[in-house]
């Protein structure tokens, strides 16, 4: 079996869902478990149902609802205008999802509160749409497709906006569940994004969890090939959204896809590679528009070159220093801080130390008040807003005659606040100023992968 997991922008409308159909008719021999994002822009549209909701705008969240409704009911007449049992079937599911979330929604403005549970039970609506009506559409056109509920397949902890999977209990459901699906079928899909407790109380996986939901599954089902279907021809040096000439990379390793993943690259989730590493499922990141592409191949590292292959960034962090004299030949200093981000479930991404000072980076979007507030308590605390993270990320960097040259000559004008080079020697990270990152990375992009110079 394999798995293919399509984003929001391969099942945005019809000519995409209709391109990935046949995607994945061509993969019927593999017997193929698809996993499906919401259409594109319908989770925003989601979020902004669920805030409406919450500060009890009923006017418009009924304008809203009712652009979701009128948009999928078009799309299920577009797709399937030449099979009508198939679109009233479609039609039918999204109304009765469409009604039941109304319902949900209209008691969330009448308490005026919306909690996590609540929210995580809107936001997640744009996966069932988009799967009953791309699996109706995979029947009308002849290819027999059973229906899964990932809520019955991908088991998480109670944090219901960022569910922490339980990858026994997956490993146990997940089998089962895809072999009764495929009985009779060429193929299967679910839904990405979804998930719930063991009580089956709703939670998601996260923004952009349809890929780790590929990962998980593909890992209990022991699958062939993890293939991640996106409107990029794979991982490039840079996002070409920021830098010119960049180029697709037809190979990566596992450790370099993660760094790229959890240093800012946009093409896969950043815990996508986990499962899949586990099982040394090869994951492929190809493009829906261009299904000829060769994309990008993750493998085992013994598979991979040395060198370097991308420069990722992160472009809105704060640096929060931390000053005391208390940390000078004491044991246990390093433990009380870290435990004060870990209660707080505030993710640190590079760290940096000397004699009696700690220097750490965090996505702008954590909220530190807390953290700030308790490590205030035994220590002087700075944070610096408006920075932004550079990593040049590739494999046995540490082997490169001249990489820090080749680095930061670009970089000859500006400010570095900290530099982080990974005990894995698969990233070299560092921080400069918000206003000068984008430029830095074109720079940095063209002395390594342009020009003569940097190689």
């Amino acid at each position: 079996m394999i798995v293919m997991k399509f984003g929001g922008t391969s099942v945005a409308n019809c000519e995409a869902i209709t391109r990935t159909v046949s995607i994945v008719e061509s993969k019927l021999a593999q017997k193929p478990v698809v996993v499906v994002s919401a259409l594109s822009k319908v989770t925003d549209l989601l979020y902004r149902i669920a805030d409406q909701a919450a500060v009890r705008n009923r006017m418009e969240t009924s304008d809203l609802l009712d652009q979701l409704r009128s948009r999928h009911i078009g799309l299920a007449h577009d797709l399937m205008a030449d099979y009508p049992s198939y679109c009233h079937e479609a039609c039918a599911k999204v109304n009765e999802i469409c009604d039941s979330l109304s319902s949900f929604v209209g008691a969330v403005c009448a308490l005026g509160e919306l909690s996590e549970r609540s929210k995580a039970v809107i936001i997640s609506t744009g996966e069932y749409l988009s799967s009953n009506i791309i699996c109706c559409t995979m029947n009308a056109r002849g290819i027999k497709t059973g229906y899964m509920d990932a809520r019955k397949m991908i088991i998480t902890d109670e944090d219901y906006l960022k569910g922490e999977p339980d990858m026994t209990a997956i490993q146990a459901r997940v089998p089962g569940i895809v072999s009764a699906a495929y009985e009779g079928n060429d193929a299967v899909i679910t839904q990405g994004f979804v998930s719930a407790t063991a009580q089956g109380e709703p939670t998601v996986l996260g923004r952009g969890g349809s890929d780790y939901s590929a990962s998980l599954i593909g890992a209990a089902i022991d699958a062939s090939v993890i293939e991640i279907w996106t409107d990029v021809d794979g991982v490039r040096t840079a996002d070409p959204r920021k830098v010119e000439n960049t180029k697709c990379l037809e190979k990566i390793s596992f450790e370099e896809a993660a760094e790229m993943a959890h240093f800012g690259a946009k093409v896969l989730h950043p815990l996508t590679i986990e499962p899949a590493v586990k099982k040394n499922i090869p994951i492929y990141v190809l493009n829906s528009m261009n299904p000829g592409g060769k994309g990008t191949a993750i493998l085992q590292n013994s598979f991979i070159e040395d060198g370097v292959k991308s420069v990722s960034f992160k472009e809105n962090i704060l640096v929060i220093n931390i000053f005391s004299t208390k940390m000078i030949n004491t044991s246990g200093f390093l433990k009380k801080v870290f435990e004060i981000f870990s209660t707080n479930k505030v993710s640190v991404d590079l760290i940096s130390t000397s004699e009696a000072n700690i220097s750490v980076t965090v996505d702008s979007s954590q909220k530190i008040d807390n953290v700030i507030s308790q490590l205030s308590e035994f220590a002087d605390v700075y944070v610096d807003k408006d920075k932004s993270q550079i990593s040049v990320i590739g494999k046995n960097i540490i082997n490169l005659r001249g990489l820090l040259r080749q680095t930061f000559a670009p970089l000859a004008d500006c400010k570095i606040y900290m530099i982080s080079q990974g005990a894995s020697y698969v990233n070299l990270s560092f921080v400069v100023d918000r206003e000068v990152m984008t430029d830095a990375v074109r720079q940095i992009h063209k002395y390594l992968f342009e020009d003569e110079s940097g190689n």
